[in-house]
């Protein structure tokens, strides 16, 4: 299968430039492995147990190896982790160490490896990176405060979303035939929580209730809901209720093996805007994901289905999966350009705004997502409401739509973008 290109490729290269050592987080399948290659001197694979028993019994096995080193898989050996720590104190240059994994482990190194070990995360491929449009708009243009002018047209439409949104961005299975999707995404999901998951040493004895959780975590994508009430939305009828303890350890499990991707909330760091929510806005690494445990194909998640599992959302299951496309793209572009992305909720929730990109400076760029083609002055009234409180310190704002042109409204000067449009 030919390589494409990940956004992160360059990023990447930059930091190892001028960084000892770089660790590579991201979901299973993501592409971690085969991106950190193209950047590796020689690489080490520690699913491979000959090759961790020699590193185990001859520790300096690590230091003959020519830089950057890739480290694969390093959680099933976390003693690794120390002695990079270790190995970057003595060698003291840039370039040494490439680590992937597609968890953390429970067991935790000695050392952070703070200050010697830079994380960064990777996502599944993003719009631009799916090669389904040209972008014409760059998120970098829009966050420099100049507010340029927008042009730029795509056919694509929402059925076109409905199929990247059911497809999903993990490489190995985006070439699979649509009518084998589900059994191929059912393979995946079989292999993180029946394999991986206990190799994080969690044993899950309620291995039912644990994945009518995560259905009810997908039912839950794009909003604020909370934990409780999305236990309660998967097991309705269940008096024997698994433990608060057992759903944090759960989450936490799952968090530590970057299935589930939340968007913290904007904490707001200029202006102190009063009664802002602090719940995460909740998804999964991949809204294809979300989808399958939700039972929705492309051609279904076009009929307007209702969220369902008793979680409250205003619209549809496509708009919160549309919703969580752009905000995954959103982030692989924002993170080589050194920005956070968070989302606006205050707490009695009559102002909320999808996505904050956030600046190293503290300004931002407010996008709205509408799973819409056309928007009109409702839509916008979340952006005018922050226009208003930011000033200048909002450096745009924008409504991410499904359709077809790039404009900026006339009265107000909000951009309008379609998200197959939007590019780093």
């Amino acid at each position: 299968m030919e390589y494409v290109s990940r956004i992160l490729d360059g990023y990447l290269a930059d930091m190892l430039s001028a960084l000892p050592a770089v660790a590579i987080d991201g979901c299973k399948g993501v592409g971690k492995t085969e991106s950190a290659s193209r950047l590796a001197a020689a690489r080490l694979n520690l699913d491979e147990e000959p090759e961790t028993q020699a590193l185990r019994e001859d520790p300096a096995r690590l230091d003959r190896f020519p830089r950057p080193l890739l480290i694969d898989e390093w959680q099933l050996y976390p003693a690794v982790w120390d002695r990079v720590r270790r190995a970057v104190d003595r060698e003291q240059r840039p370039g040494l160490f490439i680590l992937t994994g597609s968890a953390t482990p429970s067991v935790t190194p000695k050392h952070s490896g703070a200050g010697r070990i830079v994380h960064v995360q990777m996502r599944p491929f993003s719009l631009v990176e799916r090669g389904i449009a040209d972008p014409a708009v760059a998120l970098a243009d829009l966050l420099d405060g100049t507010r340029p002018a927008l042009s730029g047209r795509t056919t694509v439409a929402i059925a076109d979303y409905a199929d990247e949104i059911t497809r999903g961005g993990l490489p190995g299975l985006r070439a699979t035939p649509a009518r084998f999707r589900a059994a191929a995404w059912d393979g995946y999901l079989a292999e993180v929580l029946d394999r991986d998951l206990p190799e994080l040493g969690r044993v899950v004895r309620r291995r039912d209730t644990l994945r009518a959780w995560l259905r009810a975590y997908a039912a839950a994508t794009a909003t604020t809901a909370s934990y409780t009430a999305i236990l309660d939305a998967a097991t309705p009828a269940d008096t024997d209720k698994p433990s608060k303890v057992t759903t944090i350890a759960w989450r936490e499990a799952l968090l530590r093996m970057w299935l589930l991707d939340p968007l913290p909330a904007w904490d707001d760091p200029l202006h102190r805007l009063s009664r802002l929510g602090e719940r995460p806005k909740h998804h999964l690494a991949d809204p294809a994901l979300a989808a399958r445990l939700l039972g929705i194909d492309a051609t279904t998640l076009l009929t307007n289905p209702a969220a369902g599992r008793d979680i409250p959302r205003p619209g549809t299951v496509f708009g919160a999966l549309f919703e969580s496309l752009v905000t995954q793209s959103v982030r692989v572009y924002a993170e080589p350009l050194g920005a956070r992305v968070s989302h606006l909720r205050t707490k009695d929730g009559d102002h909320e705004v999808d996505l904050i990109v956030t600046r190293p400076d503290g300004k931002c760029l407010a996008i709205e997502v509408k799973a819409t083609p056309a928007i009109d002055a409702a839509d916008v009234k979340h952006l005018r409401w922050l226009q208003d409180r930011l000033g200048t310190d909002l450096l745009d704002a924008v409504v991410v739509t499904t359709g077809p042109a790039a404009y900026r409204r006339a009265e107000d000067g909000i951009a309008v973008v379609p998200a197959a449009l939007l590019g780093p």
